[in-house]
């Protein structure tokens, strides 16, 4: 069974949504912004919008066999700041607009936290977001993107970024040839740290071309 990575389009929606349903339910910080949420359905509701969202300006790569959706990411291809400073002023507007609600609060930490902490070195490729749905974790799905994708970015010399949320998964992408800052990111009120990490396209000795990434077959997601 080969597992290919592609990227989604408009047809692929249904599919993305119940593939990120299933697969964003334990990543941890999401589980911190709904933390105390009882609500099933309002826990993925907003789920179509980050969807259609990412369809519309971003690109969503997605790994399985044949046309299976078992692992989706998000990245955007960064060349300045003013997305995240947007982000950050409308998350800091919906929460004071409604006081006291705990997911719009910590939804405005999270943005403001990554428009202040956010690179400015342009342009870049920035990995928002990778899940695996839970029955496929481990089976290389998540590789597949990866590897996908920063074979591209090592052919175009363009860096990739990316914050992990948990030390494990900085391992994991550490092996596809990530490499951590100097500085991390604890959220507040007990939740995790992010860990900045930096995906630099090496020339290749002979200087005809850049390095792929190295291999990484067995990763979790």
């Amino acid at each position: 069974m080969e597992i290919t990575a592609r990227r989604a389009d408009a047809g692929d929606r249904d599919a993305l949504i119940d593939a990120f349903v299933a697969a964003s339910g334990d990543e941890v910080v999401t589980a911190w912004v709904l933390e105390g949420q009882p609500d099933a359905s309002a826990r993925t509701a907003f789920v179509p919008q980050l969807v259609d969202r990412a369809l519309r300006d971003d690109e969503i790569w997605v790994a399985g066999p044949d046309s299976e959706v078992w692992s989706v990411s998000i990245w955007q291809h960064v060349t300045s700041i003013q997305r995240f400073a947007e982000e950050s002023a409308e998350a800091k507007a919906m929460a004071e607009q409604t006081p006291g609600v705990r997911v719009l609060e910590r939804v405005a930490i999270v943005t403001d936290l990554l428009a202040r902490e956010h690179p400015r070195e342009f342009p870049h490729h920035y990995l928002q977001v990778i899940v695996t749905v839970p029955e496929h974790r481990g089976k290389g799905a998540g590789a597949a993107i990866l590897t996908d994708r920063l074979t591209a970015a090592s052919a175009a010399s363009v860096p990739a970024f990316l914050e992990a949320s948990t030390e494990r998964s900085a391992r994991l992408y550490a092996r596809s040839g990530f490499a951590r800052t100097a500085t991390t990111h604890t959220l507040p009120e007990n939740g995790p740290t992010l860990i900045p990490m930096w995906f630099r396209p090496q020339r290749s000795p002979a200087g005809t071309g850049a390095m792929p990434p190295r291999a990484a077959d067995k990763l979790g997601w």
